[in-house]
């Protein structure tokens, strides 16, 4: 029998399709295995364990990874035995399964680079799990006083089956190949082959995309009929296939009633127990399978962006023609400005849904720090629990990306420097068990991610004393207790006393508030001593749009987030109060607001100083807390692309990106979280400067 050939882009496609699936299935195993640890009773994820390491090994073998459907092998057969039971998830058996995990994700990253493993790559684990495998197979038997003798564990009991396997005409279609198939039945025993050529047609009506060829097998081995319905696990829709077990030919005295006996219609292809197993892991397959492929297509990302990109520069062209039309034209033309409303609401709906196909729920990456959280705590002997909550908020894809970094950072200095020992906790009233809380909720056009710790706390003294040491804080500074608690972020600062493969060597927070600056975010700490520390990372929903308020600041356009506008007003003179310092605060309705006019934070000339000739909106900032910010007037509401600043310049303090208006004019969008220490910032610089020349006169 002939392979099929493939062109070297279509091979390459077919493997980039199999490496994107596995990077989905084993995302799902990390999960699973992070509900196992702990449910242990889970039944549910180590089904969802199994399917996801039979899927990975069924592409393998197609693509001839041997080594990673070797240990895959291996891997689902201890899952099998403790889906049926015959093994206990202990400690023992969990701590396998985690191992096993990591090998065989790394194999499919070293398959995916090309590259091949060493000799005794994973060896360890593998004898591991074939150790737990040989244990449920074989227990050690009981020796009695006396002991005249041990019964031995039966020998393996070989049979024969028979298999007729009959491949619908469109196989080949779906990128199966039963040569592949065949070739795994060889693995599990002595197969002979008989080739079906009923089918073939004449020449002239033959068609090379169909399969027309059958296969009659006989198969001698040691193995139950659930492994070989297994084989053809993805392909039982597309084909005709009987399993049947008949009686082994022995000797050739026994060859006439032998002969005879298979002679007679098919009866039972397993025993009850078995037979309930092969119902069980074909209904298993349909779920994963089936239902996926009919609720979902796999697209390229690159693909995505680009539709992104093209609708919303069709938005910025919509907004535009209709501020062309609105200057070069009579407003009284109600069919006209009918029209484009309509032409409006059409690009808005298209862009929030092509947004929606973007955003993804940040469990794929909150799965990650469960097994994280074990991992460290498991090094640094402590006794840590992680409590997850907001897993299914959604967030831009592109976001979700490069948000596991920042995160696996932040898990690890909370468990290694943030949880004290149990020693300790005791002695300080604490449970010795530590506690994480990873969180995520939305807080208007931003998602806010939380990493809380119950430990001892930011210790100030220590960490003014250690930047000190490095150079990183001169000598004679005096630093606020908030600025003590960022020194955490300088690069190569650490408190660690030695180097471990934990911490030590000052790379961690840096790269946090790299990466999540990098996304436009920011990364905020409060600290209690003997309470805790909260990291809290603010990133944006998405990278792309933005619902925005436009104001006007002297000549100049500013984006406000419409999310976090509360409302906005023209204050009267009895309600603007100045506190010591020059600062100015706001009465509404019994509460002060704090002032901060934008035309000082950026330095815009020309604009409205006093607030009660201008405006005042009211934003709601991410803690709860209320900031008033004074501009000149409301253009109005509007939904902006957003252009990154870095990819296109540089970063501008309190500028989260930018945008192109109707009038082709670019509007910075403003970082409204950073205006209160902008804003604190340009008064401490102008109080600086005028100190010396108060002096000198």
């Amino acid at each position: 029998m002939s392979t099929p050939t493939f062109g070297s882009d279509e091979l390459a496609q077919f493997r980039r399709t199999f490496f994107e699936e596995c990077t989905e299935l084993l995302a799902d195993l990390e999960e699973r295995l992070g509900a196992l640890v702990a449910f242990s009773s889970d039944v549910e994820s180590l089904n969802a364990i199994f399917r996801a390491v039979h899927s990975v090994k069924a592409g393998a073998g197609a693509f001839g990874y041997s080594v990673l459907v070797g240990f895959a092998h291996r891997f689902e057969a201890l899952l099998d035995r403790l889906r049926d039971g015959k093994v206990e998830l202990d400690e023992r058996t969990l701590a396998a399964l985690i191992a096993a995990a990591d090998v065989f994700s790394a194999l499919v990253d070293l398959a995916r680079q090309s590259e091949t493993p060493a000799d005794d790559f994973g060896a360890e684990v593998a004898e591991e799990l074939k150790a737990l495998l040989d244990g449920a197979a074989a227990p050690q038997p009981t020796l009695r006083e006396p002991a005249e003798f041990v019964e031995m564990p039966a020998a393996p009991v070989e049979k024969t089956y028979r298999i007729v396997f009959r491949p619908n005409a469109e196989l080949f279609r779906h990128a199966n190949e039963p040569l592949y198939l065949i070739r795994e039945l060889k693995t599990l025993g002595t197969l002979t082959v008989d080739c079906d050529l009923a089918r073939l047609p004449p020449f002239d009506a033959f068609n090379v995309d169909d399969a027309y060829l059958g296969w009659t097998m006989t198969l001698r081995a040691d193995c139950a009929p659930t492994a070989i319905a297994e084989v053809f696990e993805f392909v039982d829709d597309e084909c005709e296939l009987t399993i049947e077990e008949i009686a082994p030919i022995a000797s050739v005295a026994d060859e006439a009633p032998l002969k005879a006996e298979t002679e007679k219609p098919a009866v039972a292809v397993a025993p009850p127990a078995e037979k309930k197993a092969v119902e069980r892991k074909a209904s298993d397959n349909k779920t994963a399978g089936n239902a996926a492929s009919i609720s979902s297509i796999r697209v390229d990302l690159y693909r995505v962006d680009r539709l992104v990109n093209m609708v919303g520069e069709l938005v910025i062209a919509q907004a535009m023609l209709a501020q062309q039309f609105t200057e070069s034209h009579s407003t009284d033309d109600p069919t006209a400005l009918q029209g484009f409303e309509h032409l409006a609401g059409l690009t808005r709906e298209l862009q929030e849904c092509v947004m929606a196909i973007r955003m993804q729920p940040v469990k794929s990456v909150f799965s990650r720090m469960p097994r994280l959280v074990r991992d460290v705590g498991h090094k640094t002997g402590k006794d840590v629990r992680l409590e997850m909550a907001g897993e299914q908020t959604e967030v831009d894809k592109t976001v979700i990306e490069e948000l596991a970094d920042p995160l696996t950072h932040m898990i690890r200095n909370a468990v290694d420097h943030g949880i004290e020992d149990a020693e300790v906790r005791l002695a300080a009233g604490k449970p010795a068990e530590g506690v994480i809380r990873l969180s995520a909720q939305h807080a208007g056009s931003n998602i806010l991610i939380h990493v809380e710790d119950d430990g001892a706390g930011l210790d100030r003294d220590r960490l003014l004393a250690k930047a000190t040491e490095k150079g990183i804080v001169s000598p004679n500074v005096k630093l606020s207790g908030e600025e003590i608690d960022e020194l955490i972020f300088a690069p190569g600062f650490s408190t660690a006393a030695a180097v471990t493969d934990v911490s030590g060597r000052g790379v961690g927070m840096d790269v946090v508030r790299r990466n999540v600056q990098a996304l436009g975010g920011r990364v905020q700490v409060t600290s209690t001593a003997g309470k805790g520390t909260r990291f809290t990372l603010v990133i944006p929903l998405t990278l792309a749009v933005l619902d925005g308020m436009v104001v006007a600041v002297g000549w100049e356009k500013y984006i406000l987030p419409l999310t976090s506008i509360v409302e906005s007003f023209r204050p009267g003179r009895g309600q603007i109060r100045v506190i010591p310092g020059g600062g100015e605060v706001v009465s509404i309705r019994g509460e002060f607001v704090r002032l901060i006019h934008l035309a000082r934070v950026f330095g815009v000339s020309e604009a409205v100083a006093d607030p009660c000739e201008g405006l005042v909106v009211l934003i709601e900032l991410a803690n709860g807390s209320k900031l008033g910010v004074v501009v000149d007037e409301l253009i109005g509401q509007q939904q902006v692309v957003i252009k990154s600043l870095q990819d296109n310049y540089d970063p501008v303090p309190g500028i989260s990106g930018a945008t192109i208006l109707g009038n082709g004019r670019v509007a910075l969008i403003v970082d409204i979280e950073e205006l209160t220490r902008l804003y604190d910032r340009n008064v401490r610089i102008a109080d600086a400067t005028m100190r010396p020349m108060a002096a000198n006169a």
